[in-house]
């Protein structure tokens, strides 16, 4: 089952500490991680280790942070002949985990340099997808083309809208899937989310962390309950969940039973540390 990916690849400097810091306040933390993240990398890498025969599309930099990221992509076996190595710098996030969550400040980086041009490059392999996923770290201008392109092309594709981007609800309409969580959908579409969910059903896949997923049949609204697991960081959960829904879908399963796959994935993510080395393999996901 082949995924295309096209999307943001970060380094995560990651800190732990006790609790958050307050404005203009100094902590002591507990330990500190280089990790390759962004969501557009979180999600191939989380995709390839569920079975997935996966390519990225994106940009790093020509730098020690690009070739540490191409490195994990092999050693994950992603597919990198469409990443192109760009003048700017690899991105990075720098997340601090505290408190059983997690906050991030994003460098955008060379994923800025995504732009339609690199899509239409590589439309031959976006042609041959099962599936395509996309995220909102690289321009808007580019997921709007990418959009377009899939369906003129009857290509299903997963728009994880995060972060929020200011996009025109006809785009929205366009993709095969939405999975925005409870704060995106508000951001964007400024309704009560069930609203929002019966207006387009069996599309938009909403997340609520703890408390499940909700999506609309066409005649109900349909939730299905995430795994009880200790929390050691939700780095990553999301995008776990994510590639995990799109190789169930695109291994024809129905949508309930792909959100459960995912939920499982996602639940095998947040007991460990880090986006990526939390991802659990296929062969981990069996229900206890």
């Amino acid at each position: 089952m082949k995924v295309v990916v096209v999307g943001s690849i970060n380094l995560d400097l990651v800190v732990q500490a006790d609790r958050f810091p307050k404005v203009g306040e100094t902590l002591f933390g507990l330990d500190s991680q280089m990790l390759p993240g962004g969501k557009g990398a979180n999600q191939a890498v989380a995709a390839a280790r569920l079975g997935a025969d996966v390519t990225m599309i994106g940009c790093v930099g020509k730098d020690a942070y690009g070739e540490i990221v191409l490195k994990n992509f092999q050693e994950n076996q992603v597919d990198t002949s469409c990443i192109k190595q760009v003048a700017a710098p690899t991105g990075v996030a720098y997340i601090t985990i505290a408190e059983n969550d997690n906050s991030i400040i994003l460098v955008q980086g060379a994923n800025a340099c995504v732009d339609r041009s690199v899509v239409a490059e590589y439309k031959t392999q976006i042609l041959a997808a099962d599936i395509v996923i996309t995220q909102c770290e690289i321009p808007l201008d580019t997921i709007e083309y990418l959009i377009d392109f899939c369906a003129e092309n009857n290509i299903c594709l997963v728009l994880n809208p995060a972060p929020t981007p200011e996009i025109a609800p006809e785009y929205l309409a366009k993709a095969t899937f939405l999975t925005p969580n409870e704060i995106e959908i508000n951001q964007l579409f400024q309704q009560d989310a069930q609203s929002v969910l019966q207006e387009y059903p069996n599309q938009i896949i909403m997340t609520y962390g703890s408390k499940g997923v909700r999506y609309h049949d066409g005649e109900k609204l349909v939730e299905v309950p995430s795994y009880k697991v200790p929390v050691v960081d939700t780095t990553g959960a999301g995008d776990t969940f994510n590639a995990a829904f799109a190789v169930a879908y695109g291994q024809n399963q129905e949508i309930e039973s792909a959100i459960k796959f995912a939920n499982l994935a996602a639940s095998k993510t947040v007991q460990g540390l880090g986006a990526q080395p939390a991802m659990p393999r296929i062969a981990e996901l069996t229900e206890e």
